[in-house]
């Protein structure tokens, strides 16, 4: 810190998510008010506030789906849809007194660490203003699903109708009676192809790898349930205790034995089978990759859409897009209206969340280009003193709750807070060799994973490593994440 370890620091926090408001309620419960949470929205809510495409929820169960310590007893179903989540966000915020700490319209553009002064320089763009302020740490919780990826496709610009990423959805173009085409088949095109299939004209889905579907066994949480869960917590508490360990006895199949899928992957076969009764769409439907190499997509109604009349299912290669609508490899043109790009955000291909400079002069995005995201622990990257990822790399997950990671990350966070005041320190940066030895273990146990067993997927580099996921149980990050190991670090006093 500045001038001791008694002094208090001034933090930066960006984005208002889960992340972002996690961390400040932990800051509170330190006795910590010297923070800012800058926000690039019109209002807080990060991710969900962002994606509100039709159909829009969660694919975890909304009793695990959110903190530890605030349990929810009013979630109406068993996966919350995106406005209840975004409800809880913004409840959370409230409840903690968090809201007088956020800044919105105020996007953090650039961040420089001053090697002589020990503290970050950053540049906020409010409003159309820029102004620079400074804090002791800055805490980049936008977390990877901020960013939307549009397909690099040749002749997007030239569309003339209405082209539009799912997390950006145009609410002011009516859908109804257009000849649609979406492009993606992931986890946010099998919710709103669903929901808008019944109101289009023509929907044209074009497909490159068939996904996995298990059912959504989303059931409506009745009022009596409701009640009991606010009187008796416990009753809330045992349920989300159950639903974590239930997930987490899948984490086998998906980090030890890829071959433990096998069951899984004949019940999906069977799925398929009894919501797509046509062969030729059963087949484009079918994956070629072992359950879980992508990411498994959850759904009752997907298969059932695409089955619709109305509905073609196209697996041959886009070539381009012309005025009018796509132009695949065969030389087939399908005429559209509008195109909905459901093709995820950047986040292996993609800088630093904004421009970072570390010491030395040290590029963050540069680093990332060159090798992949990388961290400590997915949240303290060597070189960088004083700045800490929520949600960083290696840090997602295929079976269970990312809230759990973020807490368990939110945790570590003060813990190297009180690490710094511990050692009467101004900064503190993990070490290289520490860093290194720690990617190295977590890519040689990546390998025996599901994530490696032979699919490509976004969770990959273009050289095939898995910066995204954390190939092991979510209470085994926990555990590492519990307490810090000075001796990981470098203390700058």
């Amino acid at each position: 810190m500045r001038s001791g370890p008694s002094t208090t620091p001034r933090i930066a926090i960006v984005g208002s998510g889960f992340a972002g408001i996690g961390m400040a309620i932990r800051l509170l419960r330190l006795g910590i008010e010297s923070f800012t949470i800058y926000e690039a929205g019109d209002t807080p809510g990060g991710t969900w506030r962002d994606n509100t495409y039709p159909g829009a929820a969660c694919d975890v169960p909304s009793h695990l789906y959110s903190f530890s310590f605030e349990p929810n007893p009013a979630w109406s179903r068993t996966y919350g849809t995106q406005r209840e989540i975004l409800a809880y966000l913004l409840h959370c915020a409230r409840r903690y007194d968090v809201e007088r700490f956020i800044r919105c319209r105020s996007r953090v553009s650039a961040a420089r660490f001053d090697d002589t002064r020990g503290v970050w320089t950053i540049d906020v763009d409010c409003d159309g203003a820029r102004r620079t302020v400074e804090a002791d740490l800055l805490i980049a919780a936008s977390g990877p699903l901020s960013r939307p990826a549009m397909p690099d496709i040749d002749g997007i610009e030239r569309f003339e109708g209405r082209l539009f990423h799912s997390a950006r959805w145009d609410h002011d173009y009516a859908l109804d009676g257009m000849r649609v085409g979406v492009i993606g088949t992931g986890a946010s095109a099998i919710q709103f192809v669903p929901q808008i299939q019944p109101r289009v004209a023509r929907l044209t889905v074009f497909q490159r790898t068939a996904p996995w579907v298990l059912p959504r066994r989303d059931l409506a949480i009745g009022p009596r349930t409701q009640r009991l869960f606010a009187r008796l917590p416990l009753a809330q508490r045992i349920v989300r205790g159950a639903i974590y360990w239930q997930l987490e006895a899948h984490a086998l199949a998906f980090i030890a034995n890829p071959r433990l899928m096998r069951g899984s992957m004949k019940f999906a076969h069977a799925y398929l089978a009894r919501k797509v009764a046509d062969p030729a769409l059963r087949a484009k439907l079918t994956p070629d990759y072992v359950l879980g190499c992508k990411r498994v997509l959850l759904s009752s109604d997907y298969y059932p859409a695409l089955a619709q009349p109305n509905v073609d299912v196209v697996t041959t290669a886009i070539r381009e897009i012309v005025a009018d609508g796509i132009v695949t490899a065969d030389g087939a043109h399908h005429p559209l209206d509008a195109i909905v790009c459901g093709t995820g955000f950047r986040f292996n291909d993609a800088d630093a969340p904004f421009e970072i400079v570390g010491a030395n002069g040290a590029d963050l995005g540069a680093a990332w280009r060159r090798d992949g995201p990388q961290a400590y622990l997915g949240t303290t990257v060597a070189g960088f003193p004083n700045l800490f990822l929520l949600a960083g790399p290696n840090t997602g997950l295929g079976h269970s709750s990312m809230i759990y990671m973020i807490e368990s990350q939110i945790r570590y966070v003060a813990d190297c807070i009180r690490a710094l005041r511990r050692n009467g320190a101004r900064s503190m940066a993990v070490r290289a060799d520490v860093q290194h030895a720690f990617n190295e273990r977590l890519q040689r146990d990546m390998k025996r994973s599901v994530w490696q067993s032979g699919c490509r997927s976004w969770y990959q580099t273009k050289d095939g490593r898995n910066t995204a996921i954390w190939p092991g149980f979510t209470f085994e990050f926990r555990r590492r994440t519990r307490r810090v190991r000075e001796r990981d670090y470098v203390f700058a006093r």
